[in-house]
C-alpha cells in the first residue's frame, strides 16, 4: 500500500509544492499551533451540530458539511492565512494565474457507518474544461479528530494528479491520509481523493480550507458566505483571499450604485473598504501596457 509523505511542522512551502508536483498529496504533522484546535471547536461547533445530514451519495448521506466558516470562526480565518500554505500557494497556483483566492471552507463530519465517497478530482468542480496542465486548486484538511482508517481517513492515491483522465485506481494504489487531531492533509484539485468509510464508533471530522486561481468562480459564494460588513472587520490580506480584490488586472471591479457624480465608475472591490480608487487606474493602465509589451495580450 503506498503511502504520502509526512512533514514537520516546520516545513518550507517550497517542499509542500513539491510534493504535491510529485505525488499529489502530504500531510503536515501537528501543524496547529498550541490551542488553536480547542478554539476551533468551540467557535464551530454550535454550527456543526445544526447541519442537517447529506441527501444524497456523493456528499454523504451520514456526513454533514457547514460552511461560511470565515464568517463565524476566527481561528478559521487564523488557518486559512497559515503562512506555510500562503507560501505554498505562491509556489504551486502562482504558475496559472496572477492572484489566488479562498475557493472553500468546509467541516465535514463523518459519522459512524458512513460508506466510502466515489473517488475523484476536485478540480471537476470546473467540469472537464481546464487543460490537464494547468493546476487550478491547493486543498487542505486539517484534523479536527484523529483521521485513522477505521474511522474514515481521507483516501489519496498518490502521483494520479500526473493520470490521463480515464485511468482508475485500483486498491492497492490508495494511500489513506492517517494523522493526529491537528495536522493537515495538502492535496491538489488533481489527485484522486474520497472520504473514506467509518467502521469506527466515533465522528471523523476535519476542516476543509481550499484556495483556486483568482480567475475561475469559488465552490462557496464568499461575498455572500462572508458580506462586506462582516469583511471589513478583516485584515486586507485575508480579504483579499476572500475575493474582494482584483482577479487579475482586469478581474473583478465594480460600478458602486450611487446617484450621478457620486462614486467612481471602475472600481476595485476594495473600495468597499477605504482603498483609494484613483490609484487602482493607473495600474491597471501600467498592467495593460506591460502585457502588450510582451505580447501576453
Amino acid at each position: 500500500m503506498p503511502e504520502l509523505t509526512h512533514f514537520t511542522t516546520d516545513v518550507a512551502p517550497e517542499a509542500i509544492a513539491g510534493a504535491l508536483r510529485n505525488d499529489g498529496a502530504c500531510i503536515i504533522d501537528d501543524a496547529m499551533a498550541a490551542g488553536q484546535l480547542d478554539r476551533l471547536k468551540r467557535e464551530i461547533m454550535p454550527y456543526v451540530e445544526a447541519t442537517e445530514r447529506g441527501k444524497d451519495d456523493f456528499t454523504g448521506r451520514q456526513t454533514t458539511r457547514t460552511g461560511a466558516l470565515v464568517a463565524r470562526s476566527e481561528t478559521c480565518r487564523d488557518l486559512v492565512m497559515d503562512a506555510r500554505l500562503i507560501g505554498a500557494c505562491d509556489a504551486f497556483l502562482k504558475d496559472f494565474c496572477d492572484t489566488y483566492q479562498l475557493h472553500l471552507t468546509q467541516l465535514i463530519r463523518i459519522f459512524p457507518g458512513q460508506g466510502e465517497q466515489p473517488l475523484h478530482r476536485d478540480r471537476l468542480a470546473w467540469g472537464g474544461y481546464l487543460p490537464a496542465s494547468l493546476e487550478p486548486q491547493l486543498n487542505t484538511i486539517w484534523a479536527v479528530t484523529d483521521f485513522t482508517r477505521e474511522n474514515g481517513a481521507t483516501r489519496v492515491v498518490p502521483g494520479s494528479n500526473s493520470w490521463a483522465p480515464e485511468r482508475r485506481a485500483g486498491e492497492s494504489e490508495i494511500a489513506y491520509a492517517e494523522m493526529k487531531a491537528g495536522s493537515v492533509l495538502v492535496y491538489s484539485g488533481s489527485v484522486i481523493h474520497s472520504g473514506g468509510k467509518n467502521r469506527s464508533d466515533a465522528d471523523r471530522m476535519g476542516l476543509n480550507i481550499t484556495y483556486c486561481l483568482g480567475w475561475l468562480r469559488q465552490e462557496e459564494n464568499q461575498y455572500l458566505s462572508c458580506p462586506p460588513e462582516i469583511a471589513r472587520d478583516f485584515s486586507p490580506e485575508l480579504r483579499a483571499l476572500l475575493g474582494y480584490s482584483m482577479g487579475s488586472y482586469a478581474l473583478g471591479y465594480f460600478t458602486p450604485p450611487l446617484p450621478p457624480g457620486e462614486g467612481p465608475e471602475i472600481t476595485p472591490p476594495d473600495w468597499l473598504f477605504g482603498a483609494d480608487a484613483s490609484s487602482w487606474g493607473d495600474t491597471l493602465f501600467d498592467s495593460v501596457n506591460e502585457r502588450a509589451k510582451t505580447g501576453a495580450m
